[in-house]
């Protein structure tokens, strides 16, 4: 049985006002609903409930407003449907248009910082290892557990701002240690070694874990020495979309996993666990679930930054590109930390001269920016390869950051196979 403390109690009959009572109590509730016993401070959130789906959003955060409340805790905030920065072109209706900006103000209202990005974990918000935080958005919840080794569950909209708001969050799930141990024992050293050294292998393992795990948590060996922090944040972007990861950990890189006995809990754990090695042909299978499109070489956009690309993304991009131009659009979404950073560079103006449109605050599967509503799109992102056919009506080729921007410079599909035979 949930056991609030005075404090708590106080907080939802009204004591802080209005908009705390409402937060406190949804908190509250998501609580008795998951069986936990209490509830717990946490030091940060990371909020993706202001992407504008409908008014009711917009509405709801409004009376959070309305009823003075503030976020306790730092809280950074994910994409939202516009683009404030005014990068690219949005193409909503109008009512739909100033909804989600009347959206994205009432949560900057509240005292969120207007971070706007998938990767906030690269935008400087990064909590400590073992810290209990309140975060949402399915990459950044993996990344925030598995990489940085903070706890948190996959909070979902508007129970994210409630936690920000009390500064507190249900004990239960991840929050809790026992909970955050490798039940499964994944070996990948059976690949090559060049395909675990490649961009492009990790979304399509990402893949395969979250088919293969669904909200299991693994432990992998295998990839130590091949691993960078996009690297990882692929692989948890596309295990979180393909099935319900929020913590994985990988032996010898992982803070949770300097081993694989360490990350089951001991050596008798690590034994009982179960056993998969993963296999080329396993490989093979979750690249062609990326692929939506069918045999043919058409290509009529590009998209890459699922989550948003980190100033290196941008940067490798930029060498890819070269002195080319792009013959289909390309689109290549960030945030506003990196729009800032290559700006000053001048490698935004660069790359725009060449063709690409970069994308600020939120990205091209969210809300309406593709030019058309039908086609192929190319894609390097695990991420929008998932849901890009349901969201865009694109269907999807996928390939690597390379075979990207050489697909689109040709203007059809060029795609370099040799590291999946």
């Amino acid at each position: 049985m949930l056991a609030l403390t005075p404090e708590e109690r106080a907080a939802a009959a009204g004591e802080h006002g209005r908009g705390h009572a409402i937060a406190m109590r949804i908190v509250a509730e998501a609580a008795r609903l998951m069986g936990a016993p209490r509830l717990i401070p946490v030091a940060s959130a990371h909020i993706d409930g202001a992407l504008y789906h409908g008014d009711s959003g917009t509405l709801f955060a409004e009376a959070l407003v309305a009823g003075e409340a503030k976020t306790a805790v730092k809280a950074t905030l994910n994409v939202g449907a516009l683009d404030l920065v005014g990068c690219s072109r949005v193409r909503l209706p109008p009512h739909e248009r100033e909804m989600a900006r009347r959206m994205m103000r009432a949560y900057e209202a509240m005292g969120c910082a207007p971070t706007w990005t998938c990767a906030p974990y690269q935008a400087g918000h990064r909590p400590a290892l073992g810290s209990d935080v309140a975060w949402g958005e399915s990459n950044a919840v993996v990344f925030c557990n598995s990489v940085l080794g903070a706890r948190t569950n996959r909070y979902g909209d508007f129970l994210d701002i409630a936690c920000a708001i009390t500064g507190r969050a249900p004990d239960y799930g991840l929050h809790r240690a026992e909970n955050r141990r490798a039940t499964v024992v994944i070996d990948a050293s059976g690949l090559s070694a060049a395909l675990r050294a490649s961009d492009v292998f990790w979304p399509v393992f990402g893949t395969w874990y979250g088919l293969t795990l669904g909200s299991a948590i693994g432990v992998v060996a295998g990839l130590e020495g091949f691993s960078s922090e996009d690297r990882l944040k692929a692989l948890g972007a596309a295990a979180a979309s393909s099935g319900g990861v929020g913590l994985f950990h990988i032996a010898g890189v992982t803070p949770e996993a300097p081993t694989v006995g360490a990350a089951c809990g001991g050596a008798e754990a690590a034994h009982l666990a179960e056993r998969v090695s993963v296999t080329p042909d396993m490989m093979l299978a979750a690249q062609a679930r990326l692929s939506t499109a069918g045999p043919g070489d058409v290509v009529d956009a590009v998209a890459i930054g699922s989550p948003h690309l980190s100033l290196d993304e941008v940067e490798a991009l930029g060498l890819f590109l070269g002195g080319r131009r792009m013959s289909v659009p390309f689109y290549a979404c960030t945030g506003r930390h990196v729009i800032k950073a290559i700006e000053a560079s001048g490698l935004r103006s660069a790359l725009e001269s060449r063709g690409v449109t970069f994308v600020a605050d939120t990205c091209v599967v969210v809300t309406p920016i593709l030019e058309r509503a039908e086609g192929v799109l190319m894609t390097n992102s695990g991420k929008f390869a998932h849901y890009a056919p349901g969201n865009t009506g694109l269907a999807v080729q996928y390939g690597s950051l390379a075979d990207c921007v050489e697909s689109a410079v040709a203007g059809r599909l060029v795609r370099e196979d040799v590291l999946w035979s």
